[in-house]
């Protein structure tokens, strides 16, 4: 089942539990996850009694599957955290999980818009904007960050390329700056957040025109650093790198409307590795569309061409498909 199915039953359930019920499951839920189930809900417009019947039917079967309770959920949980995302990355949140570590400032940011991010943090001292903007998802901080002049930009950036950690003394600092960002004290361990990876991914979602000033800008002061970050991106022209079924496993989840806007921009080799990879009948009349389109903005290309990273980045985190090229760092053999 593609997302955008998933999305629509979940949006009919939603409906059909009614306004009180519905806001309670939304308390749950993350503010891209709200988003986008709030969109969903919006065009859901008539549904038919069976439709509404298979979906009511289908989140019991689920919900009794998963009825079963373990017996010590702290245990559950610091498990299942490490086995999904190893002990590094699992620390910090088993213990904002477990000890009830304050979030509310860097959740708050979550939920704003990247202009009023931006404005909030334009006048802070770099290495406090960085310190702040790892701890966004990774295209949130690259919208913020775009919104930045190129000099701040810059000089975020080689600080988050640069960071290894955030120690406890330094979240004291976040808490006071931006509404307790996290929580201090001798309990919270040393964060792993930002590196080579994390601005990686950041300037990977910024654009190109960005993307080449900004690694220049690297480049500049240490160029050794500006290659590990460019060994570890992964931009759209990099997905004829994948193999046929990863390819297969792409379409399956992207719109046919939002692949014609992105193939726009790409290469020749790129736009063939796809049409291989479709039956003959969608291959001939994404040709069709792709020949019938007249110029587009480069900025509406580009945005297209986002989303379908973030999908191969989510199945890539999945362990559903593997990424090629010098951003792989786990590679079959």
């Amino acid at each position: 089942m593609s997302e955008n199915d998933s999305l629509q039953n979940a949006a009919i359930l939603m409906m059909s539990l009614g306004e009180a019920e519905a806001a309670e499951v939304f308390k749950h839920l993350s503010p891209k996850e709200v988003q986008k189930l709030g969109e969903a809900i919006a065009k859901t417009k008539v549904v038919t009694r069976e439709k509404v019947d298979e979906v009511v039917e289908k989140f019991t079967r689920i919900a009794a599957a998963h009825s079963l309770l373990v017996s010590d959920s702290g245990d559950y949980v610091r498990t299942v955290l490490k086995l999904a995302l190893g002990d590094d990355k699992a620390a910090l949140l088993i213990d904002r999980i477990l000890q009830g570590g304050d979030v509310s400032g860097i959740e708050s940011l979550k939920w704003m818009e990247p202009a009023s991010v931006a404005e909030m943090l334009r006048n802070e001292h770099p290495q406090i904007v960085a310190a702040i903007l790892v701890h966004l998802d990774f295209d949130q901080a690259a919208d913020v960050i775009k919104l930045f002049n190129e000099r701040q930009r810059n000089e975020v950036m080689l600080r988050v390329a640069t960071m290894e950690g955030i120690q406890p003394s330094a979240l004291k600092d976040l808490n006071e700056i931006l509404f307790k960002v996290l929580a201090g004290g001798d309990k919270v361990r040393k964060s792993s957040l930002g590196g080579v990876k994390t601005a990686a991914e950041m300037i990977n979602l910024m654009g190109t025109a960005i993307e080449g000033a900004v690694i220049e800008s690297i480049r500049e002061h240490d160029p050794e650093l500006a290659q590990k970050i460019m060994d570890k991106m992964f931009v759209f022209d990099d997905v004829n790198k994948l193999d046929d079924k990863a390819i297969q496993l792409i379409l399956k989840e992207v719109a046919t409307d939002a692949l014609t806007v992105a193939l726009k921009g790409a290469q020749p080799a790129l736009k063939d590795k796809f049409l291989a990879n479709m039956s003959s009948r969608a291959a001939e009349n994404l040709k069709e569309d792709l020949e019938s389109r007249g110029p587009m903005r480069l900025s509406e290309v580009e945005a297209q061409q986002k989303e379908i990273l973030k999908v191969v980045r989510r199945l890539a985190d999945e362990g559903t498909i593997v990424l090629g090229g010098g951003g792989n760092e786990d590679a079959m053999v």
